[in-house]
């Protein structure tokens, strides 16, 4: 059976002036209905600590939480997915670790990998990216374009495709209109000068 995927991800990440448990605040305030946690300097004390309050904020406005990677702390939280960013990961695996119940995301950079993340048949959805260039994590792929979103119409893909990487709010109506699922941002959300009104701006293209 298919899981409900959101057509808006929205990536918590490590600020200098805002906490990933104020972010997801915010975000869900603004009507973030998916929130993936993403926090990858902390050990597993402090991260079960942070996911459970996280969780709760989820909770209390009905938003979906995923960890970046760490599904070993999946039975420790009350998160109902995880998205793992490993290219070369073990999905079949993962999913017997982590059983049917929980949401599996994986990312991709290019056709083939995201072909064989779906013929795994075990994925929920894959992000697809570098759009552009992006400062939230080390990225040394080649950035797609709107034409690398294009060329998937060409492709047999029936995962729901997530655009991902440097995704701002200007390119968010071209972006849909390649036929992808939907969008995931973090920066253009977190460094915005009003992050809870960029969260609506960029639903009311989406939806």
């Amino acid at each position: 059976m298919k899981k409900y995927v959101s057509k808006f991800h929205y990536l918590t990440q490590d600020l200098p002036n805002r906490t990933h448990i104020e972010q997801a605040q915010t975000a869900c305030e603004a009507g973030a209905n998916w929130i993936q946690y993403r926090c990858m300097t902390k050990g597993d004390e402090e991260l079960i600590t942070e996911i459970n309050q996280i969780a709760s904020i989820c909770d209390d406005w009905g938003a979906t939480l995923i960890l970046t990677n760490h599904y070993h702390l999946l039975d420790k939280v009350d998160a109902q997915g995880v998205h793992i960013e490993d290219l070369d990961a073990d999905f079949a695996a993962i999913r017997e670790a982590i059983t049917d119940e929980k949401t599996l995301g994986a990312s991709a950079t290019n056709v083939e990998a995201l072909l064989r993340i779906q013929n795994t048949g075990v994925v929920d959805y894959c992000s697809y990216g570098p759009f552009a260039h992006t400062d939230t994590k080390p990225n040394d792929k080649p950035l797609l374009g709107y034409d690398g979103y294009r060329q998937l119409e060409r492709q047999p893909i029936d995962i729901p495709v997530i655009a991902v990487g440097g995704v701002q709010l200007k390119d968010v109506d071209l972006l849909m209109q390649t036929g992808i699922y939907g969008i995931a941002v973090s920066s253009a959300v977190n460094l915005s000068l009003d992050p809870g009104g960029m969260v609506k701006e960029i639903y009311r293209k989406i939806y």
